[in-house]
C-alpha cells in the first residue's frame, strides 16, 4: 500500500510540475495576462495541426491493415496450396 502512495504522489507531483512549466510557457509568450484572442487563435491552429496529422496518420493506419490482410490471405492462399499437394504426394 505505501508503495502505491508513492506512485501516487509521484504522479502528483510530475503532473503539477508540468502544469507549472506549461503556465510558465504560457506566462511567458503572453505576458501575465496575455492576450486571449491571441491564445485562443493559436489553439485554433495547433489543433487543426493536430486533427490534420491524426487523421492522416488514420489513413495511413488503414492503408498498413489492408497491406497486411492482403499479405495475409495470400499467404493463407499459399498454406492451402502446400497442404493439398503435401496430402497428394502422401497418399499411396
Amino acid at each position: 500500500m505505501k508503495g502505491a502512495d508513492k506512485s501516487f504522489g509521484q504522479i502528483k507531483k510530475d503532473q503539477m510540475g508540468r502544469e507549472g512549466d506549461l503556465y510558465s510557457k504560457l506566462q511567458a509568450e503572453y505576458g501575465e495576462y496575455g492576450s486571449l484572442e491571441t491564445f485562443e487563435a493559436d489553439s485554433a491552429v495547433r489543433r487543426n495541426e493536430l486533427l490534420f496529422k491524426i487523421t492522416t496518420d488514420i489513413e495511413d493506419t488503414r492503408n498498413a491493415l489492408k497491406q497486411a490482410e492482403q499479405l495475409t490471405e495470400r499467404i493463407r492462399r499459399r498454406l492451402n496450396e502446400l497442404e493439398g499437394m503435401y496430402r497428394i504426394l502422401t497418399k499411396k
